[in-house]
């Protein structure tokens, strides 16, 4: 396909257009708290902002959109998990499947699962004290090009200098647990519509430890899609950060978002996503 045919194909997806949560410029670093913060403590100093976007359907483009190329892939995949609020199955199950699947699509000669989320989206779930993980709804990066390294210190101490002697990326896998799904959809961006600008590297603040995000600053350039109505045997491929600066795309930003689609009754959003540190000689 010629690119003006990839240009024409890309014209002509269909799409919704909805709201991205985008982080409005400021002067200090951007902080959240994985946590109730101390008394007097806000769970964040930063402040987002609303922009209508596109958001294009992307399984039309599904064959040509690769993780290296555009930072997220769609695949196919039936899984054997029975519960995947099950801790103990999906560890036991579901890691050994992921494992597989991030092997494939890298290329990777080892696939390190460190943890992952299940989210089951409820109404007020912030006046609730043990509500369930929920949808994230503002536009941002899990891993930076300096958090993603220091994973592998903290994971693999022993190994990790000798590890980060080649490529290492960090890959996400998700998924919907009920599907079709219409509520709060995942949605991407093509990792080469961003420009390394529009990322503001902040704090992620646990109880032992600060994490490092990317925020992320609007631009009318940046190119968003999503997989309507996902089915519980698809998986989105979803890569954080990757060490290599020799391909197109190395961090991926993401969110959820309200589909104006989706009818008022759509069945609440549940979904796993399985975190990776993918290793390549």
């Amino acid at each position: 396909m010629t690119l003006q045919e990839n240009l024409d194909v890309l014209a002509n997806l269909s799409h919704v257009v909805a709201d991205m949560n985008y982080l409005v410029p400021m002067v200090e670093r951007p902080r959240n708290y994985a946590y109730d913060p101390p008394a007097g403590v806000s769970r964040t100093n930063a402040e987002h902002e609303a922009h209508a976007v596109k958001i294009s359907d992307a399984r039309p483009i599904a064959g040509q959109v690769s993780l290296d190329a555009n930072g997220f892939s769609l695949i196919d995949h039936r899984s054997a998990v029975k519960d995947f609020f099950d801790d103990e199955e999906v560890r036991r199950v579901y890691y050994p499947e992921i494992e597989r699947i991030v092997k494939e699509a890298t290329g990777a000669y080892r696939v390190h699962i460190f943890d992952h989320t299940t989210r089951r989206r409820v109404p007020d779930a912030e006046a609730q004290a043990n509500a369930p993980r929920q949808p994230v709804r503002r536009v941002h990066i899990d891993h930076t090009a300096r958090s993603g390294p220091q994973r592998v210190r903290d994971l693999l101490p022993d190994e990790a200098e000798e590890l980060l002697k080649g490529r290492v990326q960090v890959v996400n896998v998700w998924r919907p647990i009920k599907g079709p799904l219409l509520d709060s959809p995942l949605a991407v961006c093509d990792a080469t519509s961003i420009r390394f600008e529009d990322l503001v590297p902040s704090d992620l603040v646990y109880q032992h430890r600060v994490g490092e995000t990317y925020s992320v600053k609007y631009s009318p350039d940046h190119r968003w899609y999503y997989v309507p109505r996902m089915r519980t045997d698809e998986a989105l491929l979803l890569k954080c950060s990757d060490t290599s600066a020799g391909v197109p795309a190395r961090f991926t930003p993401h969110s959820a978002f309200t589909d104006p689609t989706a009818p008022l009754d759509a069945p609440p959003r549940e979904s796993i996503e399985v975190r990776t540190l993918v290793f390549h000689r």
